[in-house]
């Protein structure tokens, strides 16, 4: 198993291969609010982590998308099922609503040389102020400082502006022929995947995960992540005809998934961990969803999608008459209660993760018991062979 500072290995130029008191608000599920003592308990980082065997690391998607497997957590009853998520559709009721993140990824990692010929990686994070220019990572970055200029020969040059102290680079970028940056990545550019996914080498292996790290209602208007919503990965759209025959609504908001979701707590209490921010877009009609007084449950697909939910409810007690674009600083940790969401698809995540700590905190809303829960599923899920992280298997938490 890799070790858990995959944010260091885009830092080190290294690829491995392998809290707001919440407010009372009205109209809000039975699952309450978090006290704000309670928000207090000090939680070791150690309490999040687990031996996971390399093997198990999924390098490649399914054959198919919903041939993927399907751990299903039963949380009142205490008790799981392993199916697949074909089989999805016989969880789900008439009056739920899938809420779902629809950003797409960018195939943000371009390739380029330095004027001595030395190769250049530029992965592309988000636009910066300027016209023609965005924040990156680059690798090797201590051969790139500001000034130093970059190029894809018929494509783009560019040159580094700025550069912070965490890494990121200020990058204005020049094109040959005329359109945008993003434009150029969309013809070029390879997907950001992980670091602990094995370097691709064949034009075969690019082709797949530009098709495969991507959800299937990733909207092309929204092409703003620099890393997939990865519980999206497994529906099909006969999957989603079949879920929508069953009676089941959608509900679609965008979050930007940035790579501080692969960031590994390195505090020794995960209270002291400085949880990333990211930007999210919530409809008005998603939000009317969130509120609206129905029989079925809103189960979000993915902890993107949790995330948005979450930081949204905390922040208004009303839908808006608007759309809202805002940022998510929110860190969903035990032993947190949930506002928006009833029910939860997943990946299996990493050790020493934020996103395993929410994944915890949703199994056992307003206690701490989930943690040693998690790790319980995660065992069996570990004996069973099931692939874990971005291109791996499932669960589903009711």
């Amino acid at each position: 198993m890799p070790d858990s500072s995959l944010w260091k290995a885009w830092m080190n130029d290294e690829r491995p291969h392998g809290q707001v008191t919440p407010r009372p608000q009205e109209g809000l599920p039975a699952f309450g609010f978090l006290h704000p003592v309670a928000s207090c308990v000090p939680l070791k980082t150690d309490l999040f982590d687990y031996h996971l065997p390399e093997r198990l690391i999924a390098q490649h998607p399914a054959d198919r998308r919903d041939a993927s497997r399907l751990l299903v957590v039963h949380r009142t009853e205490r008790r799981i099922e392993h199916r697949h998520f074909r089989d999805l559709p016989e969880y789900l009721q008439s009056g739920d609503c899938l809420f779902r993140n629809n950003a797409a990824v960018i195939p943000a990692r371009l390739h380029a040389t330095r004027p001595t010929g030395g190769r250049v990686e530029c992965l592309l994070l988000r636009p910066a102020d300027a016209a023609g220019e965005w924040w990156g990572l680059l690798r090797p970055g201590k051969k790139l400082p500001v000034g130093a200029r970059f190029a894809a020969t018929g494509h783009f040059t560019a040159e580094v502006r700025e550069k912070t102290s965490d890494g990121l680079a200020r990058v204005a970028f020049t094109t040959e022929s005329g359109p945008d940056i993003l434009a150029v990545a969309n013809r070029l550019g390879d997907m950001p995947l992980p670091p602990y996914i094995h370097e691709r080498h064949t034009e075969a292996e690019r082709s797949l995960d530009r098709e495969r790290y991507q959800t299937v209602y990733a909207d092309p208007a929204h092409q703003v992540a620099a890393a997939a919503p990865t519980a999206g990965l497994h529906f099909t759209p006969e999957l989603l005809a079949t879920v929508a025959a069953h009676g089941v609504e959608f509900a679609d908001i965008t979050l930007h998934v940035g790579l501080g979701t692969f960031r590994p707590i390195t505090s020794e209490l995960i209270q002291d961990h400085v949880i990333h921010h990211e930007v999210y877009f919530v409809p008005a009609i998603c939000q009317r969803r969130l509120f609206a007084h129905r029989q079925g449950r809103r189960i979000a697909v993915g902890t993107t999608t949790v995330r948005t939910v979450e930081d949204f409810l905390e922040k208004h007690c009303a839908a808006l008459p608007q759309d809202l674009l805002d940022e998510a600083a929110i860190f969903i940790h035990p032993p947190r209660r949930f506002r928006g969401v009833d029910a939860l698809i997943t990946n299996f995540h990493q050790p020493r993760s934020t996103l395993l700590c929410l994944v915890a905190a949703f199994l056992a809303p307003g206690t701490t018991d989930g943690i040693d829960w998690l790790k319980e599923i995660y065992a069996e899920a570990i004996a069973r062979e099931y692939r874990f992280f971005s291109y791996g298997d499932a669960m589903l938490i009711v």
